[in-house]
């Protein structure tokens, strides 16, 4: 039997304790997948004010409560609940209100940088307290990333982290966790200026991200497409240079679904199910969706859905010459779910107002609207600059919701354009960056949808699709046992 291996996992987020995006679903689920798999998998995240501490069974644990942390002229204390995921793996929440009472996950305050060096070393120091050896590390993002480097120095001589192997995983390289070189000393760690990367420290900064590159055993990003585009100019966001150099360290490996939350066969927010032998089911919940949300049109044609944060990376400037021009061309509703930067917002407010009873636009993010609108909609739109790896794309194929995507990252890895000559693919997929690719990828699927047998088709062929994270998160393990052999 192989053996049981023992992972800590640390992550700013993690669903369902909190969540802005796709690292809180992957966190939550790797973690409860390991956990059912039967190893010692730890997960430490920070102990936002939103926790709901009774809803998840926080106790506090004796051994650490109060304790001091210094990082340089910074003195904080924290202390250290233990809650329980969904499935019952064990989440540790670091208690430091003085960093985490605040009204959001992520702020733009001038100590952010601190309020995450604060929760890497608090973990760090909570596994010597309890006298637990990982055999892995697995940090996320720029927030955890300098731990390679602070088991290097600041523990370098702890026993317990001897043999500790360490992966970073990187899922949005656009967030990078950069601050001023003057502030050096909020690392905690005196006499190690030279560890730190130099050019950047010439220009007067401090890479949170690119150290983690630097000093992690292993790294990986959330797809393999994205993992070779993130070592290239185009994509590596300033970091390219790092990754080349440690390219043979850099992997990627898909992001899993959880099925048990996102699958039409048992969506708890729906009234009704379906699976590809009861289609029919789709299409009255199409129709009670745009009942319920003034979409006189959905009913009868096709409905392109989207929900996103509305950030550049999404490529949402695609839609403001392609989705009008489609929409006053062809038979099409369409419905979007998401908040962001001023100007998508404005742009789908004045589509609403331009379209009425075609289109709907939804402030926000609201879980059962986001499941209604998989269910609900024909198509759904990610056209993203680049995507890591990206889930809702995955969701739709499960719930016969065809896809339109760009050629990048993790829509390439999972999204086949369908051929209408073999009957092989599972959705619209579209090369280049710019609003005529867009166009002409709705017009392709909007032609599929107006012929039934290729629709059915490609509509069967994404249900039939398996991202799950049994297959997935095998690949972890996989990778997590040739670190430990060495």
């Amino acid at each position: 039997m192989p053996e049981k291996l023992a992972i800590c996992l640390l992550a700013s987020e993690v669903e369902p304790l909190s969540k802005t995006g796709g690292l809180g679903d992957v966190s939550g689920a790797l973690t409860r997948y390991l956990y059912g798999a039967g190893h010692d998998v730890r997960l430490f995240t920070p102990c936002y004010a939103s926790i709901d501490r009774a809803a998840y069974a926080a106790q506090p644990l004796a051994a650490l409560q109060q304790v001091p942390l210094a990082l340089g002229p910074n003195k904080y204390v924290f202390s250290v609940l233990r809650a329980q995921l969904p499935g019952g793996a064990p989440a540790y929440l670091i208690d430091c209100p003085a960093l985490y009472a605040r009204t959001g996950l992520y702020t733009s305050d001038p100590d952010e940088h601190l309020r995450f060096l604060a929760f890497t070393r608090a973990a760090l120091t909570a596994c010597q307290r309890l006298g637990w050896a990982p055999q892995v590390l697995h940090c996320n993002d720029w927030h955890t990333a300098f731990a390679p480097l602070f088991l290097r120095t600041a523990w370098q001589d702890e026993p317990l982290f001897a043999a500790t192997r360490t992966v970073l995983t990187i899922h949005n390289i656009g967030y990078q966790g950069i601050f001023p070189a003057a502030r050096i000393a909020d690392l905690g760690l005196p006499g190690r200026r030279n560890l730190l990367h130099q050019p950047d420290l010439a220009a007067g900064r401090i890479n949170a991200l690119r150290h983690g590159i630097l000093y992690a055993d292993s790294i990986t990003t959330v797809s393999p497409t994205h993992a070779r585009e993130i070592c290239s100019d185009e994509y590596g966001m300033g970091l390219q240079d790092s990754l080349r150099e440690r390219r043979h360290a850099v992997t990627g490996i898909l992001n899993g679904v959880d099925y048990e939350e996102w699958d039409p066969r048992h969506d708890r927010y729906l009234p009704a199910h379906y699976d590809p032998e009861r289609l029919a089911v789709k299409g009255e919940l199409k129709r009670q969706f745009a009942r319920r949300h003034r979409l006189a049109a959905a009913s009868k044609v096709p409905l392109a859905g989207v929900v996103s944060r509305l950030a550049v990376q999404k490529g949402i400037e695609l839609m403001f010459e392609a989705l009008p021009k489609t929409l006053s061309a062809r038979p099409l509703a369409f419905v979007a779910l998401g908040n962001g930067e001023p100007q998508y917002e404005e742009f789908f407010t004045a589509l609403e107002r331009r379209f009425p009873g075609r289109v709907v636009f939804h402030y926000g993010y609201d879980e059962e609207l986001a499941h209604w609108i998989e269910a609900a909609s024909d198509l759904f739109l990610m056209p993203s600059r680049y995507e890591p790896c990206g889930l809702n794309q995955m969701y739709s194929l499960r719930y016969g919701t065809v896809p339109v995507v760009r050629r990048t990252g993790g829509l390439a890895d999972s999204v086949q354009h369908y051929d209408t000559r073999t009957g092989t693919g599972t959705g619209v997929v579209f090369n280049d960056f710019n609003a005529q690719a867009l166009e002409w990828a709705l017009n392709t699927a909007l032609d599929l949808y107006a012929t039934p047998r290729h629709w059915t088709r490609v509509v069967r062929n994404g249900m039939q699709q398996d991202f799950s994270w049994e297959r997935q998160a095998g690949e972890y393990v996989a990778l997590y046992r040739r670190l430990i052999a060495g």
